[in-house]
């Protein structure tokens, strides 16, 4: 193999992803105790739009993929799991690594034009992908299970998919995402400026 065919990452971005990476396995973990509606809000989304700003698309990718490993593993998907093993996994796995995709693409398109209107866009794909995926997963995978839960509780399943199962951690997801993301990154730029004088 060509070495000149690999771009060379700095100590500080793998540094950088390894303490993002540790921050996205405890908020991951924290998380399942916050919840609107029967799951939990994905706090996580944050440190992977940081890592699109910081460190590039290959960190916020292996962001989302890692949120998806703890997904899988600490119990959050275990209602779907009783379902459809391969559904679940590929479901959790593809959003949390296409959502980091996306993130650090948006932001990579957009920071040459202006880095905090990259985090702010980087800020609102990321969630969007995030719930995407997941509702599409869930008309895959899930349908004929998410309509008897709605029927359950006397209700349609399209406005239970999107008002019970998605509304409420979306939307707060999306403005944690908004808040925090531009701020903590805004951050991090003072510091490494500051730093290199």
């Amino acid at each position: 193999m060509n070495n000149s065919s690999f771009k060379k990452i700095s100590t500080k971005t793998i540094v950088l992803g390894a303490i993002l990476t540790a921050i996205v396995i405890v908020l991951q973990l924290l998380g399942t105790f916050i919840r609107f509606g029967p799951f939990q809000i994905s706090l996580v989304l944050v440190p992977i739009v940081i890592g699109a700003a910081t460190c590039g698309t290959a960190i916020s990718t292996w962001l989302g993929f890692v949120f998806g490993v703890v997904v899988l593993l600490n119990g959050d998907a275990a209602a779907f799991l009783a379902v459809s093993v391969p559904g679940t996994i590929i479901t959790v796995l593809l959003k949390g690594i296409l959502c980091g995709l996306a993130a650090g693409l948006v932001y990579k398109a957009f920071e040459k034009k202006n880095t905090l209107i990259a985090v702010i866009l980087s800020a609102i794909v990321c969630p969007v992908v995030n719930t995407g995926v997941f509702i599409i997963g869930v008309f895959v995978f899930f349908l004929d299970t998410i309509t008897m839960w709605a029927a359950s509780e006397g209700r349609d399943v399209i406005p239970y998919i999107f008002l019970v199962l998605v509304g409420g951690n979306f939307l707060f997801e999306l403005l944690f995402n908004l808040v925090l993301s531009p701020s903590i990154v805004k951050i991090i730029e003072y510091w490494n400026k500051k730093f290199k004088k």
